[in-house]
């Protein structure tokens, strides 16, 4: 086991901190509130993410390959990601 420390990207307040296998397992038992929160680089490859609240987070470089996200999550997820979708 590894421990992992999830902190906020504008504060350096630590969100989450435990033990755990993976950092996919971190994210998905602390799905709940990870808004600010710094991934940079995280593999996040088949993660659980329905219900997470991710606005604000630091995605860049994240890899989300089979990931769940709920319909509601697709705008926050979007934006964390900075894509923009034009019409």
């Amino acid at each position: 086991m590894t421990k992992y420390t999830i902190k906020n990207r504008y504060t350096n307040k630590i969100i989450v901190e435990m033990e755990a296998e993976s950092l996919r397992e971190v994210v998905e038992k602390n799905r709940a509130d990870l808004s600010g929160a710094d991934l940079l680089e995280a593999n996040l490859s088949g993660a659980d993410l329905s219900g997470a609240n991710l606005s604000g987070a630091d995605l860049w470089r994240a890899t989300f390959l089979g990931a769940k996200i709920k319909t509601s999550q697709k705008e926050d997820l979007l934006k964390a990601l900075k894509i923009i979708i034009e019409e």
